[in-house]
């Protein structure tokens, strides 16, 4: 690591920034029955009439026990997309700033440039799916803030190979975003476990795949702790409201039931991509580390509409980088599966 210091990183403004104070920010339970008088609450019995934690601290400390890290260096957000446009607005100065993506890849990184007016510069993977290192590191300049590597990446499925990874994290002085919405699917181990090792990296995971909890809109980040302090003045106090934390956290405890229900999709997942060799109109299927696999058919556009007047949906991606005539086949339930390899089998 050369140099790294994330004071050089966070806006000039944010670094200033006295955050907001909530009311359930002010003041530490002493263990007696308190009354709440402080935040203009409804005091009659809803089970909700009260704000959420702030900090989440049940939830994070149950994070922090499955992966082996302080709750210091975790920051929950509404869903992955709040936490990556917390990181653009602590990181990235608006008109002035560039951030690194390498299609086809998550849209959502794109998007929340725009947002924020950060140059978003594209850096397409190799035909193998993986970075291209060199033209990645001739992209970065001095206003290069962060680099974003989905891995698994989606729509592709495939893990970016650590030597790679490892390149970019020891070369740039930004921060490296490693998005593992679907580490849980890879046989590779997350990038949590080497946190200590680089500051400049941040990882990202969700509830929203292998644990089943989209609807909740529940997002994690892990980063060393002064990256999360950064990142905790600019979110909003509330950000995660109760319910979420209580079913997040009833789900997280319940490992027994999400490890089988993430080996029960691995195993479609292989039954999927063996019956996808037989199939007429399939060219090649890609190896996944994710819950889908990515394939490429003779006529995109055609199977898709031919799938939706059957009743399946599934994803197109023939308009993204190196995708054309490909769809994407999220894996679903033993019988979803063999209702998807039946109607494939019968396209003409």
């Amino acid at each position: 690591m050369i140099n790294f210091n994330i004071n050089n990183l966070v806006r000039p403004n944010v670094a200033k920034l006295q955050p907001y104070s909530s009311a359930r920010d002010e003041f530490k339970a002493t263990g007696s029955e308190m009354v709440f008088l402080d935040a203009n609450e409804n005091p009659f019995q809803t089970d909700v009439n009260r704000y959420p934690d702030p900090q989440q601290r049940s939830l994070k400390s149950e994070l922090a026990k499955m992966n082996s890290i302080g709750p210091e260096s975790i920051l929950l957000g509404n869903g992955s997309d709040e936490v990556l446009d917390l990181l653009y607005r602590a990181f990235c100065e608006p008109g002035q700033d560039n951030v690194i993506t390498l299609p086809p890849t998550y849209g959502m990184y794109k998007v929340l440039a725009d947002i924020n007016n950060i140059e978003n510069r594209e850096v397409q993977l190799s035909k193998d799916f993986q970075p291209n290192l060199q033209e990645i590191l001739r992209t970065i300049d001095a206003n290069t803030k962060m680099i974003f590597l989905c891995s698994p990446n989606n729509p592709t499925g495939n893990a970016f190979a650590e030597e790679k990874i490892l390149e970019l994290l020891e070369n740039f002085n930004g921060l490296i975003i490693i998005d593992e919405a679907y580490i849980d699917f890879s046989s590779e181990e997350s990038w949590i476990s080497k946190l200590n090792d680089f500051p400049n990296l941040v990882i990202t995971q969700t509830l929203s795949k292998a644990y089943g909890m989209a609807g909740i809109r529940l997002g994690l980040c892990f980063a060393a702790q002064e990256i999360i302090q950064v990142l905790n003045k600019i979110k909003p106090p509330y950000n995660v409201n109760a319910l979420t934390q209580e079913r997040a956290l009833n789900r997280v405890s319940n490992m027994d039931e999400v490890n089988a229900e993430i080996a029960d999709l691995v195993d479609q997942r292989d039954v999927l991509y063996k019956a996808l060799l037989e199939v007429r109109t399939v060219k090649k299927s890609y190896p996944s580390n994710a819950n889908f696999i990515l394939v490429k058919v003779d006529d995109a556009n055609k199977r898709y509409q031919q799938l939706l007047e059957k009743g399946i949906v599934i994803r197109n991606r023939t308009t993204q980088a190196l995708c054309e005539n490909t769809l994407r086949f999220t894996v679903g339930t033993k019988e979803e599966i063999e209702k998807l390899i039946k109607a494939l089998k019968s396209l003409e």
